[in-house]
């Protein structure tokens, strides 16, 4: 294809695009978490919207700067020619982005809301003359000098306050570039000869985002939305000449949480049977009655949200559960909880021994400080001493019920 077609071809594709109205254009930001035993302090969610653009085509930049980048396609184009250093840098080539972070609110199926920031880390494009640089700078001998002296400086180097970002690519009437943003403000690259005519043909971003802690979330999908103006004066400003394709990019945020709540009981843990310290000896010798009947029951537990605890009751007794015997004498079994290291109630204290009630006082909230996996429990059951002579007035007789332990992530 000869150099004059590409020209036409070029002219005729900007007709399309920017001949119809502008509408808003919507960009999915996905990200997840899902605990990893192999790393149970990890506490931060994965991004997971597919990467395009600049860092697609240059990774190992990006890793160098930690970015991630995404090509929506929002281009822009001149209402006119761009004038030879103007006084007014409006009528430059102006890129100012939303680079301070912004909050939104993500909201679950159960209402529940957490705050997402996010902040504008990089942007890019490709600008695209109307002929050769070098028609338009008789005085340069290659395409690279050409472009660098339209500018004064090649685009591979912005302008304050946008930074270098490492790789630039070129053509003789195009210039692919990429700036990162730290800091938010003008980015101005004044022509240094008239330029009739100049396009970006889409915006590259570069994002970042803070998400919530994970481990305080509820297991779902949250959603939420941030919608950036585009145009002059606008969050995303290209100045005065160059006018954009859309009016406004939305970002939809969608945060997946896949929390762990699972608890582990040894084969034949669920048989529990109470006796006194150092078994029954003692009774059965010497007719010592035993101090207490207990049992303690250990179980692993895998946890990487907050969960409560409670009981549920064959015979209820109070606010605790009951045993009865074949005489239908009852008596009451208390229950308390020990749960691993790393995991605390609403006050930040520690569950150790922390009693278990039917009304589930004091085991409303349990929140690990990171995920808890496969670490060690204990239920602790036990008759206390003025109901263990009750029963004793039936020797030989068998106390049963029916205990359960709860278990719930619906906090």
């Amino acid at each position: 294809m000869s150099k004059s077609r590409m020209m036409m071809a070029c002219l005729g594709l900007g007709g399309v695009l920017w001949g119809s109205p502008a509408v808003a254009f919507v960009q999915d930001i996905t990200a997840n978490f899902r605990p990893d035993p192999t790393n149970p302090s990890l506490n931060r969610f994965t991004n997971t919207t597919p990467v395009s653009g600049y860092c697609a085509t240059y990774p190992s930049q990006c890793e160098l700067y930690n970015m991630f980048s995404i090509r929506v396609p929002v281009g822009a184009v001149s209402s006119g020619p761009l004038p030879a250093a103007p006084s007014d840098p409006r009528q430059s080539a102006l890129w100012k982005v939303p680079s301070e972070w912004r909050p939104l609110t993500v909201v679950n199926s159960l209402g529940e809301q957490e705050t997402v920031e996010i902040r504008i880390s990089g942007l890019g494009s490709n600008y695209v003359l109307d002929r050769p640089a070098m028609e338009l700078v008789p005085s340069a001998e290659n395409a690279l000098q050409a472009h660098g002296r339209l500018w004064g400086s090649s685009w591979v180097y912005p302008p304050a306050p946008c930074r270098y970002s490492g790789v630039a690519a070129y053509g003789v009437a195009n210039f692919r570039f990429f700036w990162r943003t730290p800091d938010e403000g003008a980015c101005v690259k004044t022509a240094q000869y008239e330029i009739p005519y100049l396009r970006y043909d889409y915006l590259d971003i570069a994002y970042e985002l803070r998400t919530p802690n994970p481990l305080g979330m509820s297991s779902g999908v949250y959603t939420g939305a941030l919608t950036y103006g585009i145009g002059p004066n606008q969050d995303f400003d290209m100045g005065d000449v160059m006018l954009p394709n859309d009016s406004a990019l939305t970002l939809d945020v969608t945060l997946d949480v896949l929390h762990v709540l699972k608890v582990e009981i040894p084969p034949g843990g669920n048989r529990v049977e109470l006796l006194p310290e150092g078994g029954w000896q003692a009774w059965l010798n010497r007719g010592r009655q035993p101090a207490r009947l207990f049992r303690d029951q250990t179980f692993r537990l895998h946890a990487s949200s907050r969960f409560k605890m409670s009981l549920e009751c064959g015979l209820v007794i109070g606010n605790t559960c009951g045993l009865r015997n074949a005489e239908g004498d009852e008596v009451p079994v208390h229950l308390a909880v020990s749960l691993p290291a790393g995991i605390s109630d609403q006050y930040g204290q520690p569950a150790n021994r922390r009693a278990l009630r039917l009304d589930g006082a004091g085991t409303e909230l349990f929140q690990p400080a990171h995920y808890i996996s496969d670490r060690p429990g204990t239920v602790h059951f036990e008759v206390q001493r003025d109901d263990v002579g009750d029963m004793l007035r039936y020797p030989g007789s068998t106390y049963s019920g029916v205990v359960t332990v709860v278990w719930d992530s619906e906090v």
